[in-house]
């Protein structure tokens, strides 16, 4: 009998340890806690469970950051970044600061940030989009969190901004700069991610190709949707190995290798 129990520890150990090496997949940017997702979101935990992927979930506004919080609870795959969207600059900035100082030891970052000339209508709409920026900018740096920063449109006053803050845990989501603008984020030290655009589009398989190996991650932005072989579908957790895929063809490597990469990456971003 104690040969069996020996056995079957050993088994056990061996599982484990098999478990903790293997690669978890990374998705950089998702905003889970959307609403589109709450009838789903036990078959996506579990989905995310069985497949080993990790979820950067990205907030809007001070509401959406407390789902997020509320999320997080129910799974650690879940990794939380609360903030305030520019499309939402004109919510409450105290409460999410607020929320920030409550909560700064469970977060994993800070984001959705950023600017975007989209939501502006007046130059106090510009001015009230900087101001938020850069205080949640300050929030993350008091606290020493990655940032998940929104640049659409606004890339060169990102970058203008960003010269006075740490940039070495800040992520450009959705890269979708030019060539000289990817080289200025690669000199900055900013990570930049790609998404299932990827799949179909070639600027942004150029763009990829051309950027620093080590400052690269993969997202999906759900629920945002896609065309083309994704059919117009919100964006899925479960896109993110079709994502890497295509990176590892655009960059000569094995799916395995990619994969690895890709978690380096992301544990550097995430300062873990």
């Amino acid at each position: 009998m104690s040969e069996k129990i020996s056995l079957r520890n050993r088994f056990i150990q061996t599982i484990l340890r098999i478990d903790k090496e293997m690669t978890w997949y990374f998705d950089s940017h998702i905003h889970l806690s959307d609403p589109i997702y709450s009838c789903d979101m036990q078959f996506i935990l579990k989905e995310m469970e069985y497949l080993k992927i990790k979820a950067c979930c990205v907030s809007m506004d001070n509401e959406n950051s407390l789902q997020t919080l509320e999320l997080a609870k129910k799974s650690d795959l879940v990794l939380p970044f609360i903030g305030i969207h520019p499309e939402c600059a004109n919510d409450e900035l105290e409460q999410i600061t607020n929320m920030i100082e409550e909560n700064h030891q469970s977060l994993s970052g800070i984001g959705e940030i950023g600017l975007d000339p989209t939501y502006v209508n007046s130059n106090e709409d510009s001015k009230r989009q900087i101001h938020v920026f850069e205080t949640l900018l300050s929030f993350a740096e008091k606290f020493n969190k990655p940032v998940s920063i929104h640049s659409r449109k606004s890339l060169d006053d990102i970058f203008q901004i960003m010269n006075s803050y740490n940039t070495k845990h800040a992520l450009l989501h959705w890269f979708d700069g030019s060539k000289k603008q990817l080289q200025k984020a690669m000199d900055m030290g900013f990570f930049v991610s790609f998404g299932p655009v990827m799949v179909y589009a070639n600027d942004k398989q150029t763009l990829l190709s051309k950027t620093d190996e080590s400052k690269i991650l993969v997202e999906t932005d759900g629920p945002v949707r896609f065309s083309r072989c994704f059919e117009m579908k919100s964006g899925q957790i479960s896109f993110i190995p079709s994502v890497i895929f295509c990176a590892s063809k655009i960059l000569g490597k094995t799916f395995d290798e990619m994969t690895i990469l890709l978690e380096n990456n992301s544990k550097s971003f995430l300062g873990i």
